[in-house]
Formats: C-alpha cells, structure tokens, sequence
C-alpha cells in the first residue's frame, strides 16, 4: 500500500471498524452492582446521597429535607490504551494482521469499567462514603425514633477473602460508575506525524473518561470474616434491619452475594444446596444470586 492520506484514513476507519467490533461484543458484569450516572464535567458532586426518600401521612407542614452543601465528590479520571503499527507493515500490505489487535484494544476499553467497579468495591472497607464513614464501617450515623445518633454497622471484623451482600434492586444501586466519556477511537495517521518520523510507525489507541464510587451504604454488607452459614445469616439479618432516620424501615431486600474465586465453594455451599450434610433442609437455598466475580482479588 501506498502511504498516501487517502490510504491511511481508509486503514484507520478500517481498524475503528476492529475497534468497535471488539468494543461491542465484550458482556460486561458492573450493571448489576453499579448506577451509571452520566457525568458533563470534570467532577460531579451527590448532596443528595445523605437524604433517602420516604413518603410520610402529611401532618401539618411540610417536612423539608436538608441537603448537603458540601455533598460526596467524583471526580473524572483519564483512561487510555495504544498501540503502534510500523510504516513498513503498512507498505508491504501486512496492516492485516492488525486487525486482531484493534479488536483486542476495543475489548480492553469496554472491560475497563468492570475492572474500575470490582477494583472500587474492596476499597469500601478504607474509603469513606456520603456520611463521611468507610463504605464498610461499624459506626454509619442512624438518627433513632427519638432524634439521637446510633451507630449502624455493615460489615463484619476478620482476615479471609472479602465476600458481599448486596441489595441491587433499588433505583440507585450500592455503587455508582459515573461515565463523562465513552471509549472512543483515536489515531495518529498523519503521514508527517513526529512518530512517523522518528520511528516509523503510526499509532492507534482508544480514550475514555469515568470513575466509580460508593452509593447509599445500606444497600452493601462487606464482610472479611468466614463465609459460613452463620455470618451469612449475621449479615442479611442485619441488612433486612436497616432504618432510615427517625426509625422507617428501608425494607432492604439482600439479592446478591457476590465473592471472588477465593469463596466460590462456601458460597455455594450455602445458596447452592438444597440440603445440608445431614439431609435436613438448607433455609437458606437460593436465598439470594451467588455471584463470583473474576477481578475481586
């Protein structure tokens, strides 16, 4: 192939085709733990997140709920991936055997926010959420019937692998990827490009922008203590126990229990069976979704 401008745009649309068929073909897990929330700035602040919704007899006045003004803060991170393709494979009509690549660069740019969502995930137990408590923590601030600050805990103390219950049914999920840019295709195929020049090659890559985080915490029970049947049960009961303000109930719902490889077989000793060793029956079978997912650590 000639190395003209011509020639080079219609290898790059070319390779943009590559690039989205492997963007388009990838199944990815985050949607089932996390709220996209589309983002048109750098960052994106949540005043709200402090405040859940409830309807209430209407006595009187109305009952304002007080918003944030310094809210929780996402702010936007720069993702990119590239790769090169020599002058010469170009001129010798080998482009072709590229083609796989720009596939691969289309698949690693949509399992990006899976890798982001399941990385973000075990950072709750260090990282604080809304009410300036970790995600996971022993003391998230609960105002009582009365008025008072109690202490709620979602989570449970231990050193094994992280394991999770979570209740993904509400309108925001426990956690948000919040998306400014979508992957997108970008290429140096300038014959007059610095790269070209230097080293002969023309480069190809694709650009993304986003980040994750943390939504109502109540809606997440992280524990690192044994997977067994009795911290199980410790942990849904106390999710389905959780109060809003003032003492409403949230009529928390655990659906999933999602663990890493690590916890697959205690797991599914306790949602996947039917019976238990003796015979008797397993009250907690199909109780929730076990899902095992492959980039928890």
């Amino acid at each position: 192939m000639d190395i003209t401008s011509q020639n080079l745009r219609m290898l790059t649309t070319g390779f943009r085709g590559n690039f989205l068929a492997g963007l388009a073909a990838v199944s990815t897990m985050w949607g089932q733990f996390a709220t996209e929330v589309p983002s048109t700035t750098s960052e994106e602040l949540y005043p709200w997140l402090n405040q859940i919704p409830g309807m209430r007899k209407w006595i009187g006045d109305r009952q304002i709920k007080n918003v944030s003004a310094d809210g929780y803060r996402l702010v936007n991170e720069s993702w990119e991936d590239s790769v090169a393709v020599g002058r010469d494979a170009i001129q010798d009509d080998r482009y072709g055997v590229f083609s796989p690549l720009m596939t691969m660069l289309g698949d690693a740019a949509a399992r990006q926010p899976d890798e982001l969502v399941f990385a973000t995930i075990p950072k709750g137990f260090t990282t604080n959420c809304f009410d300036g408590q970790f995600f996971f923590d022993t003391d998230h601030p609960v105002l009582d019937a009365n008025g008072s600050v109690t202490s709620v805990s979602n989570t449970q103390a231990g050193a094994g692998p992280a394991w999770y219950l979570l209740d993904t049914t509400k309108a925001l999920k426990p956690f948000i990827f919040q998306n400014r840019q979508k992957p997108i295709f970008v290429a140096k195929d300038n014959p007059d490009d610095e790269s070209v020049w230097q080293r002969k090659e023309f480069q190809y890559g694709a650009d993304s922008r986003n980040t994750a985080g943390f939504g109502f915490w109540q809606t997440a029970f992280g524990s690192k203590a044994a997977l067994d049947p009795a911290n199980f049960k410790a942990a849904f009961d106390a999710m389905s126990t959780f109060k809003k303000d003032y003492g409403a109930p949230l009529a928390i719902t655990p659906n999933i229990l999602l663990v890493s490889t690590a916890n697959r077989s205690a797991g599914e000793t306790i949602v996947r069976k039917a019976n238990l060793a003796g015979g008797e029956s397993n009250l907690d079978y199909k109780r929730v979704e076990l899902v095992v997912a492959p980039w928890l650590g």
